[in-house]
């Protein structure tokens, strides 16, 4: 089976795009399944996106990889499906989409976030809004099956589609795995994400500023070269994927917070998922998929309010056997329900459900016939 894929980005540097068909591409491969990338982001522009400013060059940029984007759509009659991570192209209606179906491959649409609701990113402002939102309904409608990576997620697509499996975001456990810890003086309290996502930490502060008072730590945030809280003992890097994991894995305590609106009803709980499959404590908001992923006080621990918060971080700081105690519970839950290995079986029935049903009705009618799918070996 050869699937193209639309995605966004470059390969490995997009967290969405890297634990979903990325992820799965080698457990796919083991199956007879062959990916071939069609990002529409170029390094440069890629690298354009992440900064403050610059309007006039990434949409100088973004219309040059647009137009590029026609001859990749051209080719998708070479393949069995074409797989859409999100959007067919970063700005604009869902033109590709729509071609994709004229064209009569079948098309698996697979989303982790709530991207039909309407975000204003920190680093790229009003252009923010020319990404067209509402166009998810229309690419739902048009997809063959749609793919998503949680409850909340897949509620909205099933208005458009009635095809509609969720598959929730996984990790590696062959990469991600739990090393013994040391006890240490001061436990090291973790957060990763992004420029675009440091305003969720932010609205830890003030319990961090409070745990401070009476507990001794430090804090690593990994997504951002600066980061000050004024009396807590801070250390910040930038997100590296060669470091990835040797940068998580010294972590004591994970941490996830979220404020409690639309956007972040759409998470998928990455941050929390990578903490847990290295054997590391965490505590997360009770906001969207968390509250499934995490039984409060069994795997893990929900914290709601800035007392909560304090009163949770307090708890793990002053146990290392707490910490190993829900440490190899989340682990646990990752191998069970959010392994790649646990998933990829059911992202390959769904690839070859449509790949098939496709060639049937081809051979059933006389509409234009897709390409046969290549069996494995």
């Amino acid at each position: 089976m050869n699937i193209l894929a639309i995605v966004p980005s470059t390969y490995d540097t997009s967290p969405g795009q890297r634990f979903r068909i990325e992820q799965w591409e080698p457990l796919l491969r083991e199956r007879g399944v062959e990916i071939t990338y069609a990002p529409f982001e170029s390094e440069e522009l890629h690298q354009l996106l992440y900064q403050t400013g610059s309007m006039g060059r990434k949409l100088a940029h973004v219309t040059r990889q647009f137009l590029r984007r026609f001859s990749v759509i051209n080719s998708a009659r070479q393949y069995d499906a074409v797989y859409v991570f999100r959007e067919g192209a970063l700005l604009g209606p869902p033109l590709f989409e729509w071609l994709i179906k004229r064209k009569r491959v079948p098309m698996v649409f697979d989303f982790d976030d709530a991207i039909f609701v309407s975000y204003r990113s920190p680093s790229n402002g009003y252009l923010s809004y020319l990404k067209f939102a509402a166009k998810t309904n229309t690419i739902c409608r048009l997809a063959s099956h749609v793919m998503v990576g949680n409850p909340y997620l897949a509620d909205y697509a099933r208005q458009f589609n009635p095809r509609v499996t969720m598959i929730p975001t996984t990790i590696d456990t062959q990469k991600y795995t739990v090393q013994p810890k040391e006890a240490v003086e001061a436990p090291l309290i973790g957060w990763t994400g992004s420029f675009s996502t440091v305003q969720h930490l932010d609205t830890l502060g003030r319990a961090l500023q409070k745990l401070a008072q009476r507990e001794r730590f430090r804090l690593r945030v990994i997504g951002t070269p600066e980061y000050r809280l004024e009396g807590v003992d801070v250390e910040a890097m930038r997100w590296r994927a060669e470091t990835e994991v040797d940068d998580l894995r010294s972590v004591d305590i994970g941490v996830m917070p979220l404020p409690n609106d639309a956007w972040s009803k759409g998470k998928c709980g990455l941050k929390a998922l990578q903490f847990m499959a290295l054997g590391i404590p965490t505590v997360c908001s009770p906001v969207g998929v968390n509250t499934d992923i995490i039984q409060d006080g069994e795997n893990g621990f929900i914290a709601g309010t800035e007392d909560e918060w304090v009163e949770r971080l307090s708890q793990m700081l002053r146990s290392v056997e707490l910490r190993r105690r829900l440490g190899l519970a989340g682990r646990a839950t990752v191998e069970r329900t959010y392994s790649a290995i646990a998933q990829v079986p059911r992202v390959y029935e769904v690839l070859e459900s449509i790949a098939c049903g496709a060639a049937e009705r081809a051979k059933d009618t006389n509409a234009e016939p897709v390409p046969a799918i290549r069996q494995p070996g």
